[in-house]
């Protein structure tokens, strides 16, 4: 393997963006076990997981820029298909829940009848 001699304001610049990206990360993984309800644990980790996965991708364009000597936008498409995929997987568990609580609700109102 051969070493890579990266100016030290880049590997500061890599190290801090993915520190800081792990560190959102976490705090989203921090969110899903600490809050109670359903609707509160799935937004903690959407904003963690986006907003850390958006420094870490800018960290490894960065990185690899450096690296290969030109610009790699190759990442970049990780970025855009987490960015995209990630409120539409929110969205739909959000609905499925919704419809849940609706039916057992609806499913206890009419066995309090009966």
């Amino acid at each position: 393997m051969t070493s890579v001699d990266l100016p030290a304001w880049a590997a500061v610049a890599v190290g801090l963006l993915a520190l800081a990206g792990a560190g959102l990360s976490f705090l989203g993984a921090v969110g899903l076990c600490s809050f109670r309800t359903f609707y509160e644990r799935v937004h903690a980790p959407t904003l963690g997981a986006t907003l850390g996965m958006a420094l870490i991708v800018v960290a490894s364009v960065l990185f690899f820029t450096f690296v290969e000597g030109r610009f790699m936008p190759r990442e970049l498409l990780i970025g855009v298909f987490l960015t995209v995929t990630t409120p539409v997987t929110l969205i739909l568990l959000a609905r499925a829940a919704l419809f849940r609580d609706r039916t057992e609700r609806g499913r206890d109102e009419t066995a309090g009848d009966a």
